[in-house]
Parts: structure tokens; C-alpha cells; sequence
């Protein structure tokens, strides 16, 4: 456990070490805060029309406001992920480290779940910059924690996810560039694959519905603690990294 945390640890201040983790936490902020205004000045404009009507109920801060802002985060993985991951391993190809990396004394599960950490610990930093817009909630309104926290581990589930996915196809290839744009069409595809499903048949549209990465979101933006979408999320992670495992491997064949 100690080398994964090692390597974890290397790879997170490897971002740092590049303007990529600054770059990414500065276009999600920026995207993020522009949302959170949008939605907010909506919200405002929406209690005050309801409050000239008599009788009328306060809107739910939780299920207006904030459910909407982090729905909005799925879309910024969109393009966020592509480019934490797309150098983890085309970057160690390119440089010629990735030779020194297969002759460790370290196992291919060790490097893998390294690699996996140290990008999912970026995300969790852009998630926690997104509290502080959720914390100033707290301070002027009463929105409920519970949806909040369960909320925030779908996203992380949900970026480990593609996270999974992005180490796999970096590792398939030594340009960054190439990683980047395969890994975004994928994780376009996963987004979209419902609406392959709603011009297909009962049966296919059912199964787009359950691989969906999107739609098993839904119920941890409610507030809602499935463990189908829980095995789910897991299952596929475990899928993503078994398969980096693969390539991997067969790159130390071929060396």
C-alpha cells in the first residue's frame, strides 16, 4: 500500500509540476463559478416571483439550486478528464520512462493504482474548490448537507470512472494529443449512448439505459444511495483499470 500511495503521490505532484493541474482547476473554476451565478441569479429571481404569491411554498434551495449546479459538474468532466489523463502513461512512452517504470521492482497493480489515485486526488481538489460556492449557501440560505455529500460522491465515483477509461487509452499510445482526443469521443459516446437506445427497441434501449455512465448519476444528484449504481461504478472502474492492466502488460511483452 505504501508504493501505490508513493506513486500517488509522485503523480499528483507531477501535475503540479506542469501548468496541466492549473490549468484544469482554473477552467473548472472559472466554468464552475459561471454556472453557480447563472443558476443563483435564477434561483433569486424565481423565490422572489413565488413570494408575491399567496399561499405559495419556498423553493427548495436543494433540489432548484444546487441539484442543477452539480448536474452541470458531469458536463465539465466532459472535457476536464481528457486532460488529466491523457499524459499519465503517453507521457512516460514519449520520454522513455516508461522502460524504467515496467523494470521496477513495483507489480503493474501497483503503477496502475498509483496512476489511478494521483489523478483521482486532482479531481477531489477541483471538487473541494467547488465547496466554497456550496459553503456560501450555508451562510445566507439552509440547504440540507445530506443530498450535498452524496452528491459529491457520485461525481467522484463517476470521475473515477473516467479516470479508469483515460488511463487505458493513454496507454495505448505515446502522443498526448491522440490520448486526449480518442478519450474524449469515448467518454462522448458513454454520455450519449441513451439516445442510441430511445431509437432502437424496448430491449436496447433498456440496456443503454443501465450502461449509461450518465443516468446511474441521477439518483446520487437526489440524494439517493443506490448500491446498483454503487456496484455499478465500481464494476466499472475495476473493468477500466483490469484492461490499463492488459495493455500494460502486453507493452512489457513488446519491450
Amino acid at each position: 500500500m505504501s508504493n501505490i500511495l508513493a506513486i500517488a503521490n509522485k503523480e499528483l505532484r507531477s501535475y503540479f509540476a506542469s501548468p496541466i493541474a492549473y490549468i484544469t482547476i482554473g477552467f473548472f473554476a472559472l466554468l464552475y463559478g459561471w454556472f453557480y451565478f447563472a443558476i443563483l441569479a435564477f434561483f433569486v429571481r424565481s423565490s422572489m416571483q413565488a413570494g408575491g404569491l399567496n399561499g405559495q411554498q419556498p423553493m427548495n434551495i436543494n433540489q432548484v439550486l444546487i441539484r442543477q449546479l452539480l448536474q452541470n459538474v458531469t458536463i465539465l468532466i466532459l472535457f476536464i478528464m481528457p486532460m488529466v489523463t491523457m499524459r499519465t502513461y503517453s507521457e512516460e512512452k514519449r520520454s522513455g520512462t516508461i522502460e524504467l517504470l515496467l523494470t521496477s521492482p513495483l507489480s503493474d497493480f501497483q503503477i496502475i493504482l498509483g496512476k489511478f489515485f494521483g489523478a483521482l486526488a486532482l479531481w477531489a481538489i477541483m471538487l473541494a474548490v467547488s465547496l466554497i460556492h456550496i459553503a456560501l449557501l450555508f451562510v445566507y440560505g439552509n440547504p440540507e448537507w445530506k443530498p450535498i455529500a452524496t452528491a459529491y460522491l457520485g461525481l467522484l465515483l463517476l470521475g473515477g470512472c473516467f479516470i479508469s477509461v483515460g488511463l487505458f487509452i493513454s496507454s495505448l499510445t505515446k502522443n498526448q494529443i491522440v490520448a486526449g482526443m480518442v478519450t474524449f469521443a469515448v467518454f462522448l459516446f458513454l454520455w450519449v449512448i441513451t439516445w442510441l437506445g430511445s431509437f432502437s427497441g424496448p430491449t436496447f434501449d433498456s440496456l443503454t439505459q443501465y450502461l449509461s455512465i450518465i443516468d446511474h448519476y441521477d439518483d446520487f444528484g437526489k440524494g439517493v444511495i443506490d448500491t446498483t449504481h454503487v456496484i455499478y461504478y465500481v464494476s466499472f472502474i475495476t473493468f477500466g483499470l483490469f484492461l490499463t492492466a492488459k495493455s500494460v502488460d502486453s507493452e512489457r511483452w513488446r519491450g
